[in-house]
């Protein structure tokens, strides 16, 4: 049997396929497409002309995908500058960039198509703003009490008393709650269920807004259908401070929930984290904390010389 071809055009398809066996949301595996299909190009090109690198991406759309799908290192690099210059992309955005094509070459080693993912060689763009911004504790619940809206209150104190997602409030259901183990039921990213905690105060209130009801969605939007994830950012534009977004809400959960169980291990399991490096971008100690634990423990601080 004939080994498969070592191109673009047959390995971006099937790959994309695995993240859909995966259920992987729609979102994600568009936006992985698209910078693939632009990498893919991209190779077609620099092969199409002895290595030269293209001035701008719009000399792209002409080129085709048949390109080996080998990279290095440098063409990598190459690609990312190009991008970043052209499209004035910062250290976020190209990380969308980075997690596309290390995820497609950990698949291609994974099917025996490539010995190593030449990602490794790259370095992660630095996001300045990686140590989010987030609220306190009082300072979240300052905000909920100030909504007159019930129900827009409660979608952000069920973000916080939790630690959802977005996407995983909008899949919320009814069904999905056990209010005598005071858990939930999410389904997070990938598909994968896991259970997380909620507290009775929270739970009494959802109770109190689903009015009797035992299935369906727990927040609505229109047309009795599941509030949708444009519709609770909407409600973070409407009502946070600048800045404060639902995904910052879940931070301030993670940063409370270590300070006070200082369980790293907790935390990742609690916002359905795969790896512990992804949960430490959450994790702050307190200020206060820090400063007490350096009084008292510091030779200096201390006076014990």
């Amino acid at each position: 049997m004939a080994a498969p071809k070592r191109i673009f055009s047959i390995w971006i398809p099937r790959y994309l396929s695995s993240l859909e066996t995966k259920n992987y949301s729609k979102n994600t595996i568009e936006a992985y497409c698209r910078v693939l299909k632009l990498f893919a190009r991209y190779k077609t090109y620099l092969a199409e002309h002895n290595g030269d690198s293209p001035k701008h991406t719009r000399i792209l759309a002409d080129c085709g995908m048949s390109a080996d799908i080998d990279a290095n290192a440098y063409e990598i690099s190459d690609f990312f500058t190009l991008i970043r210059n052209e499209r004035h992309l910062g250290p976020a955005s190209l990380h969308q960039y980075n997690s596309s094509l290390s995820s497609f070459y950990r698949h291609l080693i994974t099917q025996n198509i490539v010995d190593a993912n030449p990602m490794n060689r790259i370095e992660r763009p630095k996001i300045k703003d990686r140590e989010l911004k987030y609220l306190r504790h009082t300072e979240v619940m300052n905000l909920i009490t100030s909504l007159e809206n019930p129900r827009d209150a409660l979608v952000i104190r069920t973000i916080y008393a939790t630690g959802m997602r977005v996407s995983e409030l909008s899949d919320l259901y009814a069904e999905h709650i056990d209010f005598e183990e005071q858990t939930i039921r999410v389904r997070g990213k990938g598909g994968k269920i896991r259970i997380v905690f909620c507290d009775p105060d929270t739970l009494s209130m959802i109770r109190n807004h689903l009015g009797g009801r035992l299935q369906g969605p727990v927040f609505l939007g229109n047309h009795c259908h599941a509030i949708s994830p444009r519709t609770i950012q909407h409600i973070f534009n409407r009502y946070a401070p600048p800045g404060i977004t639902p995904h910052k809400i879940r931070h301030s959960y993670a940063s409370e929930l270590y300070r006070r169980s200082h369980s790293l291990r907790v935390v990742q399991e609690n916002l359905g984290h795969n790896s512990i490096q992804t949960t430490e971008v959450y994790i702050h100690t307190d200020l206060d904390e820090r400063k007490k634990a350096y009084q008292n423990h510091f030779p200096l601080a201390s006076g014990k010389e």
